[in-house]
Formats: structure tokens, C-alpha cells, sequence
């Protein structure tokens, strides 16, 4: 019930325990007759209440809490404006019933019940019949004077009535001294002081005989004597000294924002000793503006603004040399110069922003400051970050936008620390016309297949020519890895599209790296490394010296003009590193087989896709030699020690078993570009299983033996690792529900460039015999998709290679060797597969494993 529907009901008829409110009252704040209900005090017209005069606070509903050389105030004010005292809330039964869980009660201190402008009571004015009056929320504030430092023997001071006044020494003792520090912050322990009443003084003494437990928070919860006049007993007047140790709950200075177009905007101003004053913006940051909407009760992202962004102010500059570290209660607490002490004019004025948490809110996080970090978005009351896949410069460019920044670029994230939360926002991509995020193309909200590894890094800057954008059309990287790789796009004539490898070389690939913002090594990739792109291509014959600040800059040939074909798209990879950078596995038995160090997330075989460098570290090739050193690839195969390869024996019906007419080549990716992990191996021996029949497709099993000493033949790394081998008669359905094959096989169009991966399931024995009959045997297995849409199957140049699945415990064993198949990802035609386990034995009589 709000004060004015309660004053109806009190002037319609009075209550019963109060008389009602007197209708002839006189006061200031009410004019009251017989046609007009009572309402709340206005202001005179020449001084209209500012918007943003009355900062919010939802610790109290009592007066604003402060300190500092102008004095405190606390919850403990307890009469009008005109010095009248409060009446206690339970003497006015009704409205108190009609309030619940506002904070009054048994006592007599203003409060705020309602909202209004400012903290109210209720009082028994001069006819002796209920009145209600807004308070002083100074009343009862107290101030140090006579000393340099505050708190040496410095005199109370006590501001009562509208006038400060000081205290008769009578009586006085620590208690008393001690609340006195208490209230102002400076400490729990306080000693008396009595200081000889100057013989000329104007200051009034207003209480004498002061009689605290010790223990109160406020001098006005003390017993005390109002003093009437004359000179204090003995001719002195209270000081103290004061331990300084700060309490443990802050006290608020009042605050406010005022000059913005809504109440959570405006330029800062702050209370004291009675008159209120803005902020020098000197070192004023986004962590000061961060305490003030957190002092103002405001939620939201704090952004601080300087240079008088929402207008100067008049009268008096407060505070300069304000330096939060953000997690303040209040900017009082902050680091800041003395009250009054600045060397600024309003000009200067400092501003806040407290931009409500609203679905699509965006902030910079981990970064020194808010102009820098980790992008996340506010959605269903949760921070989230964006993942990087498509991210692009004009993407940030409305990042920075949105955050109240003209530039900005993407930052390096191994700058920032890593999120543990929720990723909201992936495949991003932006105009650069939006004026939000949300309003850029992008997945539903939360569905990605990202880690925190792809979050995107921003940095913004102001607009100064310092920090404007480099020259020339926007670049981005696609389908790699990282955002610090990918087939390289640029955006002209309103549209995305590639460039030729003609002539691509790393000093083009350096330019492209330092235009993103990357300062490592860079490395030219060619033919489609990640790749074919769509749309047009737009640049050929690129020529960088590899100091140009822009690739614009090593355009020389007309755009459009090219003789190419997307197969031979150009790529970058920026801070590249161009050595192994990992620790040889010397103790190869004790060395764990299955492990896929590189499998962050899967990355097109039939119904495939590409994977990742690295993300199946046992996949190696069988390839034929030639007369020029590098022949072309023939199969597939499996890594299963250091020494062993595992394949198909079909692989060698055309070309025989001499070893000398193939070769192992570990670690590759791209199948026509050279890697930093690819190498090649010699053959020592092959060995075909002795029950292969060239004319059938049982026994289709072989083993290779690589060149080198008894135990290690190649040397293991992140990208080269073993497989595991399956237990003899393991039931595959139950243990190995997550399946995979790989290769360089068909993908539909062509044979690929690059190696695939395809999730596949295993079918029942019954499907596979109902299908291929009796050509179907117990050593093999089938797997794929039966359904229309979902041909799944590894194909020609897939052959000898592996399908493996994930155990219960992490590892990839090779439950399979590809073998053969009525065509390729033909409906209600799976894939066939030698069963490793059902040759467990033979292998292990083979290869001592």
C-alpha cells in the first residue's frame, strides 16, 4: 500500500490507535484541505528533479550509506527534514500490516518502503495528530577536524538540524570514541581526546554527556543530552584518535548518474559534505564504471566514458585519480586523490554506462581491460563464448561496434585464459552492416561442434588513426584446423572467393598472417590442402616480397583473371611451427597402443568427411614406387608397432610381394604436399597370409615388416602411433558401438587428396550372410548405413586399410582390414572386412605381439 492510497484511507475516515493526518498541516512538504488527498512533496518548479537524481540501493531502504572526510551516514536517521522526530513504525498498525518485508518495525528510522524519491517517516506534528515528512539522510553525520591526518586527536563534529555542531567532553570516554571510529571507517577502537574550547568559535555544541556501550554502529543509537546553550562544562570539547583498520562491511557514498537518455547511463556524481560534484575522467576505466553500477545497484556490462560523453556537469569536481580495481563496493573505497583535489575542468567529466544483461549482450573477458579478451554472449541468463569456425574481420568489426568501439581485430587467444562455460554461438558471419551480433547469420543457440580451444578472441580500439584498420579488402581462413589455418578468401565485389596457387609462396602466406594479426612463421599450402572452395576465384599470380602490409598490395593481375581450377586453392598456416616438436617414445614397451593425441573434433570416402592432421596417428599408406622417387598410392594400412604394417593381401595380386617395388609412408595427410611428420619407409619383408586365394576373398590378410633395427623402425610422434589389436573372438557389437574407417578412397567424385574418416556401425552376421550368402565367412565382418541417404563405405583405394573402434576404456583397436564390396556406398551393400580377431593367433606367431 503506497503512502498516498494509505492517506486516502486515513483522511476518509480516521484508524483507530492514530489520530488521522492533520489536513491543516503546515509543513513544507504537505498542503493538505478538505478536497485534496494527502500526495507526496513536490519540488518547486524552477527545480525540476533531475532523471538520475536518486541512485538506487537495494542492500537498505533507509538512507544511502557513505563516508569520508565530509562524515557518515548510516541506516540510524530517524527525523524529518525540519528536525522533527520520527514516530515508530508500529504506531501506525495499518500501513505496517499492509508492508510486509520492508524493513520497519519497532523503531523510528526513516525508511523507504515504497520507492520514493528519498527515505521518509512518519511524525506527530504540531497539532499533535500523524504527519508523514521526508528525512535528512544526513542527520547524525559526523566529521574529524583539526589535524592533518583524520585520525589524530581530531575533534568531533556532529551534523544535527542542518548545522554542524560539536560535543560537550562531559563524560566522554573510549566507548563513545570508539563508535565515533566505527562510523567513519577508521577502525573499531577509538580513545578519547578533549580538545580546550576555542574562545572565538561559531560552531554550536549539540550534545553533551554522550553515554555509548561501545558496541553501537552509530552515534545516534547512543543515549545522549541535547545540549541548550552556553559553553561546555570545562571548557572542552570531544576528540579522537582512531586505530585505522577498515570495517568489514563498506558504507556507500551517495551517487548518482545524470544527463543520459535512461537511468542506468549519465555522467558520475557523487555526495559530499552536502553538495554534490562529478568525476575527473583522469585514469578512469571500465573498472571504476564496473564499482558504480554495482554501488547503484545496477546489473549489466559497465563500460566508463570520458571527455564528458553525457554533458558537463556544474559546480564542484569531487574526485580525480580514481583507480578501482573492480571489485569494490563502492568508489569511495577506490585509490583516489583527496576530496576536492584535481587539476581538471568539467570538460573532463567522468561517465558510466550499466548495460542491462538482456539476451545478445557481449563482453570481452580475460582481456587487461574490456576492450580486449574472450568473446561471450549473454542468452537464457549465462555467459557463453563464440566458436571461430568462419569467423572473419567483419564479424569483429561488429563486435566492436556493439561494445561502443569503431576498430578492432582478432587477438591471439593463448593471450587470454581459457572458458570452462557454455558455447553459444558457432558459424557466425556478418555483413559488417549489423549493429548487434545476434543479427549476423549463425547455428541455433548452444548447437556447435566446437571446443574451448576455437573461442574467438577480440581486440577493439578507440578511433584514432593509430589503430585503423589495415588497407585493403577483409581476408579470412576456411575449413582448417585452427583459425590460424585454412584455405585463404578474400572478400571483392561484395563477394567471397579463393585464390590460385599459382606462384603461392610463403612469403604471400606471411602477408596473409601479419594482415590477421598473426607475427609466427607462415606457411604456403597449395592444391586445395584444405579443401575445394565455392564461388568464384577471384586473384591469380599473387607476387609478396613478404613485407607488404596488406595482400592487396601483391595483387598485379586484373581480378577475375585466372587460368585455374578450385582444386588448386591456396592455404596458410600462421605461427607455424616448421619442426617435429615432439619427444621421441624411447620405452616402446611400456608405450600404450590405440591413442589419438590429436582428435579435438572430427573435420569427406563416401559419407565422409575430412579428418583431422594427426587424428589417426596408425593410418599409413602403401604406395608404389616409380622411376621418379614417388610413386602413386595403392592401399591402405595399419600401424601396429613400430616394425609391423597391417593390410590387405589383395593389395599385392597385381604387383607381387618384392619389397623393393613399394614403400610405407607414415604420417601423411595430404597425399601431393609434403608434411613436416610424413616420412618414408622401406619394405623388409611381406607376408601374405599362406591360405589367400588371389581368385577369392577369404584369408585377405598381410603383414609388412619395415626396414629397421629389431624393435624400432620408425620413430613415434603425435602423428604417428600404433593401433591395438583386438582380443581373439571379442564380441564387437557389445564392446565397439563407436567405429571409424579411413583413407584417401573414393569420395563419390574422385579419389581425395586428403585422408577421409567415415563413422560407420557394425552389422549383425545374419544381415551380411542374407546379403553376400555363402561368399560371406566367420573371419569376416560387415559395416556401413542401410539406409537410403547414408551410404557409408570405404572403396578402392581404401583397400588394406582400417576400421577401428573406440574401447571402453579410450583406446582404438583395428577390429578390421578393408577387403571388398559390391560397388561403393551402393544401397543394402555394406562394406566387407577381414576380422582381425579371428587371425590373432597367426599374427601373433608372425610378429612376436
Amino acid at each position: 500500500m503506497t503512502i498516498t492510497s494509505f492517506a486516502v484511507a486515513l483522511i476518509l475516515g480516521c484508524i483507530p490507535i492514530v489520530n488521522c493526518f492533520d489536513r491543516s498541516s503546515s509543513s513544507i512538504f504537505l498542503h493538505l484541505n478538505h478536497h485534496q488527498p494527502l500526495r507526496p512533496p513536490v519540488r518547486p518548479a524552477q527545480h525540476p528533479q533531475a532523471r538520475h537524481a536518486v541512485p538506487t540501493f537495494h542492500l537498505h531502504t533507509g538512507c544511502p550509506k557513505y563516508k569520508g572526510k565530509g562524515g557518515s551516514v548510516g541506516d540510524f536517521v530517524n527525523v524529518t527534514e525540519f528536525g522533527t522526530k520520527c514516530l515508530k513504525w508500529v504506531e501506525v498498525p495499518t500501513y505496517l500490516e499492509r508492508t510486509p518485508g520492508k524493513g520497519l518495525g519497532d523503531h523510528n528510522f526513516c525508511r523507504n518502503p515504497d520507492g520514493r524519491s528519498k527515505p521518509w517517516c512518519f511524525y506527530r506534528n504540531k497539532h499533535g495528530r500523524v504527519d508523514w515528512g521526508y528525512c535528512d539522510c544526513k542527520q547524525g553525520s559526523v566529521r574529524l577536524r583539526g589535524s592533518k591526518r583524520e585520525s589524530e586527536g581530531s575533534v568531533v563534529e556532529v551534523y544535527m538540524n542542518g548545522t554542524w555542531g560539536t560535543i560537550c567532553s562531559s563524560q566522554w570516554d573510549d566507548n563513545d570514541a570508539s563508535v565515533i571510529c566505527r562510523q567513519l571507517e577508521l577502525g573499531n577502537k577509538g580513545t578519547a581526546k578533549k580538545v580546550p574550547l576555542p574562545l572565538l568559535t561559531s560552531i554550536p555544541a549539540i550534545w553533551n554527556e554522550v553515554h555509548c556501550r561501545g558496541n553501537e554502529d552509530h552515534i545516534l543509537q547512543c543515549e545522549k543530552n541535547t545540549w541548550l546553550g552556553g559553553a561546555c562544562p570545562q571548557s572542552s570539547i570531544a576528540a579522537v584518535t582512531c586505530s585505522f583498520t577498515h570495517a568489514a562491511d563498506s558504507v556507500f557514498i551517495p551517487a548518482r548518474l545524470v544527463g543520459g537518455n535512461s537511468p542506468m547511463e549519465g555522467r558520475i556524481e557523487v555526495f559530499h559534505s552536502g553538495q554534490w560534484g562529478t568525476v575527473c575522467d583522469d585514469q578512469w576505466d571500465d573498472a571504476d564504471a564496473e564499482v558504480v553500477c554495482r554501488q547503484l545497484g545496477f546489473g549489466g556490462v559497465a563500460k566508463a566514458w570520458n571527455q564528458a560523453h553525457f554533458g558537463e556537469g556544474t559546480g564542484l569536481i569531487l574526485l580525480d585519480e580514481v583507480q578501482c580495481t573492480g571489485n569494490e563496493l563502492s568508489v569511495e573505497e577506490c585509490q583516489r586523490s583527496p576530496w576536492g583535489e584535481h587539476n581538471c575542468g568539467h570538460k573532463e567529466d567522468a561517465g558510466v554506462s550499466c548495460t542491462p544483461l538482456a539476451d545478445g549482450a557481449i563482453r570481452l573477458a580475460g582481456g587487461k581491460g574490456s576492450h580486449e579478451g574472450r568473446l561471450e554472449v549473454f542468452h537464457k541468463a549465462q555467459w557463453g563464448t563464440v566458436c571461430d569456425d568462419g569467423w572473419i574481420d567483419l564479424n569483429t568489426q561488429v563486435v566492436c561496434r556493439q561494445l561502443g568501439f569503431k576498430y578492432g581485430k582478432n587477438a591471439l587467444e593463448n593471450r587470454f585464459e581459457e572458458s570452462t562455460g557454455v558455447i553459444w554461438l558457432d558459424d557466425v558471419s556478418c555483413t559488417g552492416k549489423e549493429l548487434s551480433l545476434i543479427q549476423c547469420s549463425k547455428k541455433d543457440w548452444g548447437k556447435n561442434d566446437c571446443s574451448h580451444q576455437e573461442d574467438v578472441h577480440v581486440t577493439c580500439h578507440p578511433d584514432t588513426d593509430n589503430h585503423r584498420l589495415l588497407t585493403g579488402p577483409p581476408l579470412r581462413l576456411m575449413d582448417g584446423e585452427t583459425k590460424k589455418e585454412g584455405r585463404v578468401e578474400i572478400y571483392l565485389s561484395g563477394q567471397w572467393g579463393t585464390i590460385c596457387d599459382d606462384g603461392w609462396t610463403d612469403k604471400d602466406a606471411s602477408v596473409v598472417c601479419r594482415q590477421l594479426g598473426y607475427k609466427g612463421p607462415a606457411k604456403a599450402r597449395t592444391m586445395a590442402y584444405f579443401g575445394e572452395g565455392k564461388g568464384p576465384i577471384h586473384v591469380d599470380n599473387v607476387k609478396c616480397t613478404g613485407n607488404e602490409r596488406s595482400l592487396a598490395d601483391c595483387i598485379k593481375q586484373d581480378i577475375g583473371k585466372h587460368n585455374c581450377r578450385h582444386s588448386e586453392d591456396a592455404g596458410v598456416i600462421c605461427d607455424y611451427l616448421s619442426k617435429k616438436t615432439d619427444v621421441g617414445i624411447k620405452d616402446m614397451a611400456s608405450f600404450a597402443c590405440g591413442l589419438r593425441l590429436l582428435h579435438r573434433r572430427p573435420k569427406r570416402i563416401i559419407g565422409g568427411k575430412n579428418s583431422l592432421r594427426g587424428g589417426w596417428p596408425w593410418q599409413v599408406a602403401l604406395r608404389l614406387k616409380s622411376s621418379h622417387g614417388d610413386g602413386r598410392l595403392l592401399c591402405g594400412a595399419t600401424l601396429i608397432s613400430s616394425c609391423w604394417v597391417l593390410t590387405a593381401a589383395h593389395c599385392f595380386k597385381r604387383y607381387g610381394n618384392n619389397t623393393r617395388s613399394y614403400v610405407i609412408r607414415v604420417g601423411d595427410y595430404h597425399t601431393l604436399v609434403p608434411e613436416e611428420y610424413e616420412e618414408d619407409l622401406g619394405i623388409q619383408q611381406i607376408i601374405i597370409h599362406k591360405d589367400y586365394k588371389p581368385d577369392g576373398s577369404d584369408y585377405d590378410i598381410a603383414l609388412v615388416r619395415l626396414r629397421g633395427s629389431l624393435e624400432q623402425c620408425v620413430q613415434f610422434n603425435s602423428h604417428v602411433l600404433p593401433a591395438c589389436l583386438p582380443v581373439r573372438r571379442e564380441r564387437l557389437q557389445r564392446k565397439a558401438p563407436n567405429c571409424y574407417i579411413t583413407g584417401w578412397g573414393d569420395t563419390g567424385r574422385a579419389y581425395s587428396r586428403t585422408l577421409q574418416q567415415a563413422a560407420v556401425r557394425l552389422l549383425p552376421k545374419r544381415t551380411c550372410e542374407e546379403r553376400y550368402k555363402s561368399r560371406f565367412t566367420g573371419r569376416m565382418l560387415c559395416a556401413g548405413s542401410l539406409q537410403e541417404q547414408k551410404h557409408v563405405d570405404s572403396c578402392q583405394g581404401d583397400s588394406g586399410g582400417p576400421l577401428v573402434c573406440e574401447r571402453s576404456g579410450g583406446s582404438w583397436s583395428v577390429y578390421g582390414v578393408t577387403s571388398w564390396g559390391y560397388g561403393c556406398g551402393v544401397k543394402d551393400s555394406p562394406g566387407v572386412y577381414t576380422k582381425v580377431s579371428s587371425f590373432r593367433p597367426w599374427i601373433k606367431s608372425v610378429t612376436n605381439l
